[in-house]
């Protein structure tokens, strides 16, 4: 089979590990795979020539892609690549609507709030004179203030005073989210990654000292975690809830029970293999092959193209 790897890092960068390890998975299971870069495709509107170019040739055919939409900025243009490959029939996962869903905290957090499951309370504001108010709701200082798109813990802080937060919310957003402070959690929380609506791996993810935001690209460090199946279940839950084929679910543990904080449409899973027996690239292209034959089987095709 060939599996296709869209990767929407930077020309000027190598491939990330985790795009690496699906491609040598994908190769171990004897299928052929290839990483794509994002920027180097055009998208052709013309009605006879072919949609889609790579390097100025021919998007050639293969048989599913895993999306890894690592972008933070303008995402809708950025990933309007992926909907013009579902435009095209080629089977890939996740898929534009549910990564736009993920990439917009406001809309995370809409949809997990609506499908009853825990989250941190969350005050959504747009104008200078609902600052006390939001602040008095979730229950006092300190909070956590967080940008409406951003990832690997880019445009979240927390803030101790309303001096400071007056400070920092300079109004050149459209809105910002106030967020209550899981005092208990002391800087970690839970790494949960989810493929086909399976719990294939988690890890237990600590702050580096200094810092309260547990992400491994700011220096924070993974270990070894049992879970409990309410961990799990809510956890398979957002995935579902935010229509992901493969998602990762970070999981606070709170005084009144687990609470999800951010749920991710592309994953990064290095520390996550490295700290536990977990084989997430090799789960990935697994569901991949089983993804694309059942897409086959419902279209009546073959795999040898879309």
């Amino acid at each position: 089979m060939k599996i296709g790897i869209l990767s929407f890092r930077s020309s000027n960068n190598h491939a990330s590990k985790e795009e690496i390890r699906i491609k040598k998975e994908a190769k171990l299971a004897g299928h052929t795979s290839r990483i794509f870069r994002a920027s180097r495709f055009q998208m052709v509107y013309d009605q006879h020539s072919p949609w889609l170019l790579y390097d100025g040739k021919p998007f050639p055919k293969y048989d599913v892609v895993i999306t890894r939409p690592s972008v933070l900025k303008n995402v809708d243009l950025h990933v309007a690549l992926i909907e013009q490959m579902e435009l095209m029939g080629v089977p890939l996962f996740n898929d534009y609507h549910s990564i736009l869903k993920t990439k917009n905290k406001i809309k995370t957090m809409q949809i997990l709030d609506h499908a009853a499951i825990p989250i941190p309370k969350t005050v959504v504001i747009r104008r200078p004179e609902d600052i006390k108010q939001a602040v008095k709701s979730l229950g006092g200082f300190p909070v956590i203030v967080k940008h409406p798109v951003g990832s690997f813990g880019s445009g979240v802080i927390i803030v101790e005073s309303m001096r400071g937060l007056q400070s920092y919310l300079l109004w050149d957003k459209p809105m910002y989210l106030l967020q209550e402070y899981v005092k208990y959690s002391k800087g970690k929380d839970i790494r949960i990654f989810v493929i086909n609506g399976q719990v294939v791996g988690s890890m237990m993810r600590s702050a580096k000292k200094g810092e309260f935001r547990s992400n491994i690209e700011l220096g924070g460090k993974g270990s070894v975690v049992d879970i409990t199946p309410e961990e799990a279940n809510i956890a398979l839950r957002s995935v579902q809830a935010l229509d992901l084929k493969y998602g990762g679910v970070d999981v606070m543990r709170s005084k009144a029970g687990p609470v999800v904080l951010e749920v991710n449409s592309n994953p990064g899973f290095k520390e996550l293999e490295g700290v536990s027996d977990s084989n997430i690239a090799g789960a990935l292209v697994e569901y991949a092959v089983e993804y694309a034959e059942r897409r086959t089987q419902v279209n009546g095709g073959s795999l040898n193209g879309v």
